[in-house]
């Protein structure tokens, strides 16, 4: 992914769901395009691995309670 927004959520009463849901929504305001992919730090990812059109996917390197989302490229 080159462009993509972090989104920060740390609030226990949402479920990763919801907050993966915001931040698309979030991200199709700013970019007035679908994000397709929303990477998590690994302990946070639960058996919920889609929301929508939303694939999510574990990264190390991406703090917890942080979601970059954005489109993956394909090739």
């Amino acid at each position: 992914m080159k462009i993509g927004l972090l989104w920060y959520d740390d609030d226990p009463k949402r479920d990763l769901a919801e907050k993966v849901g915001r931040a698309a929504r979030r991200y199709q305001q700013k970019f007035g395009t679908p994000a397709n992919t929303c990477y998590v730090h690994p302990s946070a990812l639960s058996k919920t691995r889609q929301v929508g059109p939303v694939r999510i996917a574990p990264l190390p390197t991406v703090l917890r309670h942080h979601f970059w989302i954005g489109q993956e490229e394909t090739r």
